[in-house]
């Protein structure tokens, strides 16, 4: 009876917690930019969310790139409704950048702004099944 209860206990946790999973968690394709994309996988750290780079590709295929492995979307915060705020890293410029995302299904908008949020640069993302 123990192991039961303790089997449950262990199979409704583990449950709840994919529930719990923010809807952009996972992998996503960015626009081409400078010739080249990227996957980035989308994941918590600490009570936000961040985007790393995991794999990069130009006109030939896949590519070693120097930006692999490292923090594209920092420290984004849901808003509500879809909404994100936080940073936004981009490597052919090596700026950070005022961000915000909108997710709307498998599309991911991303804006990284200067000046307030007066002007944006403007990528839309989708999610790699």
């Amino acid at each position: 009876m123990k192991h039961l209860i303790a089997t449950l206990t262990v199979t409704l946790g583990l449950a709840g917690a994919a529930l719990a999973a923010d809807p952009i968690e996972g992998t996503w394709q960015t626009e081409p930019d400078d010739g080249a994309y990227a996957h980035v996988a989308m994941a918590p750290c600490g009570a936000a969310l961040c985007g790393t780079i995991t794999s990069t590709f130009n006109a030939n295929g896949a590519y070693q790139s120097p930006n692999l492995g490292k923090t594209l979307v920092i420290d984004m915060v849901a808003q509500g409704g879809g909404a994100y705020e936080g940073k936004v890293w981009r490597p052919s410029n090596d700026k950070i950048y005022l961000g915000k995302m909108d997710l709307n299904g498998d599309t991911l908008r991303l804006r990284g702004c200067v000046a307030g949020g007066l002007i944006c640069s403007k990528q839309t993302w989708t999610r790699v099944k």
